[in-house]
């Protein structure tokens, strides 16, 4: 505790530095595996898009070690935010999401309700975090052990599923 509070000052101090210098940083290479994709592979497609995104979290810069610590920081400040949230909304996510909601809106072949578009998206994003960290539990439901198989499985999915989704909405949008 006294190695605490010299160094930081208290344990919320700690805390904080804990997400500024962990946390962030492997949020941030989640965006940059992302972006990188999406640049790589030119002209984007809702498919690629969606793909992309969910390549980053389920095949990206993390490692097996990392991701766990990573889920339990963010299920924490979900569950019970702290000063902390604030920093990983405005810096991590609002981004995140914004990216996200700009790259499929230009993706799109046809213009998409944007009340709905950003519901689609935070399904997307929903969908993405929950297989990235719940890997274990849909393993032992799908009977897939193999980490490339069933990430692969993972990604084609989320992409289908999505994909779906963006397009019974706009049916139901067109009725």
């Amino acid at each position: 505790l006294a190695a605490v509070n010299y160094h930081f000052g208290n344990k919320r101090n700690l805390y904080l530095e804990v997400f500024r210098s962990r946390w962030m940083p492997r949020a941030s290479r989640i965006q940059q595996s992302f972006r990188q994709s999406l640049n790589h592979n030119g002209n984007p497609t809702p498919n690629l898009v969606i793909q992309s995104f969910a390549r980053a979290f389920l095949e990206g810069p993390m490692s097996a070690e990392e991701r766990p610590r990573h889920l339990k920081l963010i299920s924490g400040e979900l569950a019970q935010p702290t000063e902390a949230f604030e920093l990983i909304v405005e810096q991590v996510f609002r981004p995140l999401f914004g990216n996200l909601l700009n790259d499929l809106r230009a993706a799109m072949p046809q213009k998409i309700d944007e009340k709905r578009m950003v519901l689609n998206v935070f399904s997307v994003l929903s969908m993405v975090l929950y297989f990235n960290f719940a890997r274990p539990l849909i393993a032992s439901f799908v009977g897939s052990r193999d980490g490339n198989d069933l990430q692969n499985r993972f990604i084609d999915h989320i992409v289908q599923f999505s994909l779906n989704g963006f397009a019974a909405r706009e049916k139901e949008a067109n009725k």
